[in-house]
């Protein structure tokens, strides 16, 4: 957890190399694909934070890319930029109608890139940075400065894991999670975990939370995620 995780989507590799190279100097974490449907797979491996989309892709394009997050509820909420040539103009109408947050044309300098970037994810409802954060929800509070939890003031003994997957959803209220994308975000990359173990986690943080317990719901054949009703 911690590092914003950006997935581009651009099949003009010198255009790529400058949008990854930038991004990675701001401290992003970045992961590439040229083709739409590649893309695709790597959008629900790697859950990121948000998608830098070209219109212009084989495979499938980026309006096709668009439609089918945003017809996924894993995610329809994820943010995305598109990249356009300046003669895209129309689709891109159609991307914004779609549910993208932004676009930017071609050619484009790295800063106008990266002030995109920053106020996409500034005023993204599904972004939060697990640092000096309290997430409050009436009787529970979840402290990720002091890395604790309290039930109606009690203090609960969560493990690690625990607490990060606890957070993770907690942090994203009414965004559905698969067991695949909470293992990346809390267990991190190059860690070998069946990723049924995340129901034992789970089931755990469900008894420790007691009467607030439904709190975290299982979406039958997706995975999970928090309600803050």
């Amino acid at each position: 957890m911690g590092r914003t995780k950006i997935v581009v989507i651009e099949d003009e590799t010198d255009i790529s190399e400058i949008i990854c190279y930038n991004l990675k100097r701001e401290g992003y974490q970045v992961s590439a694909a040229s083709r739409g449907d590649s893309g695709l797979n790597l959008i629900r491996n790697d859950a990121p934070d948000l998608v830098i989309l070209d219109l212009m892709l084989p495979g499938l394009d980026g309006l096709a890319v668009c439609q089918q997050l945003k017809s996924d509820p894993l995610t329809r909420d994820l943010p995305i930029i598109i990249v356009s040539a300046k003669d895209d103009e129309s689709d891109v109408v159609i991307g914004l109608g779609l549910g993208a947050d932004d676009y930017i044309a071609k050619p484009f300098s790295p800063r106008e890139l990266l002030a995109r970037v920053k106020a996409v994810l500034r005023r993204s409802p599904t972004r939060a940075e697990p640092g000096n954060e309290r997430l409050v929800f009436k009787d529970l509070i979840i402290d990720s400065n002091r890395h604790e939890v309290r039930v109606a003031g009690d203090l609960l003994k969560l493990t690690a894991t625990e607490f990060r997957i606890l957070f993770q959803l907690a942090a994203h209220p009414g965004r559905a999670f698969s067991r695949e994308q909470l293992l990346n975000r809390v267990v991190g990359e190059g860690v070998v975990v069946v990723d049924r173990n995340i129901d034992v986690h789970i089931r755990s943080v469900r008894r420790k939370l007691g009467t607030l317990k439904d709190h975290i719901e299982t979406i039958r054949g997706v995975g999970y995620r928090f309600v803050d009703e």
